[in-house]
């Protein structure tokens, strides 16, 4: 055995229990959190938010999420979860009682997600098999996926990061590699490449401006289609504030009272008081830390 095996755990009785509890074949890699990042405080609050979220999500189905490794595994609550979220009509039963129908019915989800997500198959962190056996690494990198693609507006914590280790089983016996991997990106470097990528787009490609603006315009209509409400254009659409906050209001659950906004501003002094109180309640939420002209 190697000896980097040894040392890739802080204590015996965790290699005890991953040597009796886990069986991997010649040739074959698993990566899996350590345990000393087992009560991260970050990690732990990444779930929650992701537990939050899925059972807010799917409220109106009843389900209700209390263990990201259980409760997912099977593929039912990530098959309820697409359909809600991108209206995604999948050719799967809803229930799937057998390990087959379950890897099946995994392997019908996760194309569909990466389908979604635009990712080539080398650029996922997940797989049928590791989400099917409970691995909790591989199903937060799927959630956290799936949250920014499609409810980019979710606050995850920012910079979370756990350390993992890659066992394999080789001739020579079983290798060990420690790592530090990252399970959300980093806020600050996040927001400066957003800007670089806009300020770019608008100067070297304003040809792409167009399928960009489009798939706004599907984000913000999949939230206020909700309330019967069509927007078919950012620009004049959004200048007197009322779809902002009406939009705030979905993505964020406020309750906006009539008397606290103009829903049918008639000039330009109501349009500014509008847009003013978005800009007010997205810095409230603290999702908004540069200053905008609301002019």
């Amino acid at each position: 055995m190697d000896s980097d095996f040894l040392n890739a755990f802080t204590q015996p009785s965790t290699l005890d229990q991953f040597l009796n509890e886990t069986v991997i074949a010649t040739g074959e890699k698993r990566k899996l959190i350590k345990p000393t990042s087992s009560n991260n405080p970050k990690l732990e609050q990444l779930k929650l938010v992701l537990i939050d979220w899925i059972n807010r999500t799917l409220q109106e189905e009843h389900i209700v999420v209390k263990s990201l490794e259980e409760d997912l595994y099977d593929g039912l609550v990530l098959h309820h979860l697409l359909e809600k979220l991108g209206s995604l009509k999948l050719d799967v039963d809803k229930i799937a009682l057998t390990e087959k129908k379950q890897r099946q019915k995994l392997s019908v989800i996760l194309e569909a997600v990466a389908k979604c997500l635009q990712l080539e198959e080398s650029q996922l962190k997940w797989s049928v098999e590791s989400v099917l056996t409970k691995d909790l690494l591989s199903t937060l990198h799927l959630l956290v996926a799936i949250a920014q693609h499609f409810d980019p507006g979710l606050a995850l914590p920012p910079n979370v990061q756990v350390e993992t280790i890659t066992i394999e089983n080789t001739s020579r016996g079983l290798k060990a590699s420690n790592a530090v991997e990252n399970i959300t990106d980093n806020k600050e470097n996040t927001e400066a490449q957003s800007n670089d990528a806009f300020d770019e787009l608008f100067s070297r490609a304003p040809d792409k401006l167009e399928a960009v603006k489009k798939v706004f315009l599907q984000f913000v209509n999949q939230h206020v289609g909700k309330l019967g409400l069509s927007v078919k254009d950012i620009e004049s659409q959004f200048s007197d504030g009322v779809i902002l906050l009406i939009l705030i209001g979905q993505l964020e659950g406020y309750f906006l009272n009539l008397r606290n906004f103009f829903l049918t501003p008639a000039s330009t002094t109501e349009m500014l008081h509008n847009v003013n109180l978005a800009l007010d309640l997205l810095a409230d939420g603290g999702l908004l830390n540069f200053s905008v002209n609301s002019e």
